[in-house]
């Protein structure tokens, strides 16, 4: 495609993201299919163009002040993906004066906000859980692509065989430094082709979400609950777990999810695994349930800003007041999924957001309010289960590993937080 064209194309697509009307990942997918012409070069630029410019949107915009043009245009000028020669091609004489201006412009010399590229309503709760130097590693960690995590599937393949095969076809990879499952590369090749993704020996999983599934410690012929299942991706995590034994239930309220795990779960060759969409967490399916449940996984409803390297849009989407809404529902869906358990039976409450009123606060007041669960030490529990440098990866409570507690600039991973209760 022509530089000229293919920004244009940028520029439009960047329009659409930044209403904010619907998630970005959806809009981006949305808009190949509508532009079905592009090809996997095109779609590489319009999405990285696109995803660095909410990345970076605080700077974009401020450099873009001195621009001229349709203001789309230039965040997306200064975002392209690719080289600068590339993009010059489609230029004018004063985009590219202004557009070498803005590279040349030293980023320590700027203002805080055009440096981290945050909201201000989520710099304050950062910088009180981390010293300055944290919040400024986990600011560059944030503006930062992500690298692709898989989970190699225990029930088909081990992971070195795995890491080999996929050697001979040019694909690099790294043993996950915690998750005895985990290969991590780096790009997005096209994994979909490959006989390693179709027979279902691997799936794509961050680290961080495969020891969740490993902290539930699932054995083989208990029942157990994945109780915010979505598409499931710690589902078959867990169903692997039990060697595909006893009765794994994967409760989701939308059946749309859940449908998204269908070929994923005919890929895994798991038989143990039951999807159910459900009305809401207090629904008939769950009373009968009630109490006879080995173990249950909370993967609540949350903020996702421990995703920000896959989902930049979230820092612009969400709100202090779209987080108070969630904190509510947090609380409810917990305490109905605790209904489940049974004596002596595990409770995982888990979320992907880096903020404490998610985690530890919605942790602390159901232990308050529930005095028939006792809580475990996240960190002793990985250290049994032969996690390296298990405690470093947890904080919280009078040990100081009560709590899983992952952060991207530390430990490469997405943001996760897990607590664990035994019911008494």
């Amino acid at each position: 495609m022509h530089p000229k064209a293919l920004l244009d194309a940028c520029s439009e697509l960047i329009r659409q993201v930044l209403t904010f009307e619907h998630p970005a990942d959806a809009v981006v997918s949305r808009f190949f299919r509508d532009h079905r012409n592009l090809g996997p070069r095109e779609r590489a630029t319009l999405a990285e163009t696109t995803y660095a410019v909410l990345r970076k949107k605080l700077l974009f915009e401020q450099l873009a002040r001195s621009g001229s043009g349709p203001r789309e245009r230039r965040l997306a000028i200064l975002g392209f993906y690719g080289p600068r020669d590339f993009v010059k091609a489609a230029l004018s004489e004063h985009e590219i004066k202004w557009l070498d201006a803005c590279d040349s412009v030293n980023l320590d010399e700027l203002m805080a906000h055009h440096r981290h590229n945050l909201p201000d309503w989520l710099v304050e709760p950062l910088k009180a859980q981390l010293d300055e130097a944290g919040f400024w590693a986990l600011a560059d960690s944030m503006a930062q692509p992500a690298p692709l995590d898989l989970r190699v599937n225990a029930l088909k393949d081990k992971r070195d065989v795995v890491q080999k095969e996929l050697a001979k076809v040019g694909i690099k990879s790294v043993a996950t430094p915690y998750s005895p499952l985990g290969l991590r590369i780096d790009g997005k090749p096209p994994l979909t082709k490959l006989d390693a993704f179709t027979r279902g020996a691997i799936e794509v999983q961050d680290e961080g979400s495969q020891l969740l599934a490993l902290l539930l410690d699932a054995k083989r012929g208990e029942m157990v609950v994945d109780f915010c299942a979505g598409a499931g991706g710690k589902t078959l995590a867990i169903g692997a777990s039990m060697r595909s034994t006893g009765r794994l239930y994967a409760f989701d309220v939308s059946a749309h999810r859940l449908d998204a795990l269908k070929p994923r779960l005919a890929r895994s060759g798991l038989s143990n695994v039951h999807p159910a969409a459900i009305a809401h967490e207090r629904d008939e399916r769950i009373k009968r349930l009630a109490g006879k449940i080995d173990r249950v996984l909370v993967d609540a409803p949350c903020s996702g800003l421990g995703t920000l390297r896959r989902n930049p849009d979230l820092k612009w989407r969400q709100s202090p007041e779209s987080l108070a809404e969630l904190a509510q529902k947090q609380t409810s869906i917990l305490a109905s999924a605790a209904r489940l358990v049974k004596p002596g039976g595990r409770l995982i409450y888990a979320t992907c957001s880096i903020l404490p009123q998610e985690n530890e606060a919605i942790a602390e007041a159901f232990a308050a309010a529930h005095e028939s669960f006792e809580a475990l030490d996240a960190g002793e529990l990985l250290t049994q289960l032969k996690v390296e440098s298990a405690n470093g990866l947890c904080s919280g409570g009078d040990t100081g590993t009560r709590y899983l507690r992952m952060w991207p600039h530390q430990h490469k991973t997405d943001g996760f937080f897990a607590a664990v209760w035994t019911r008494k």
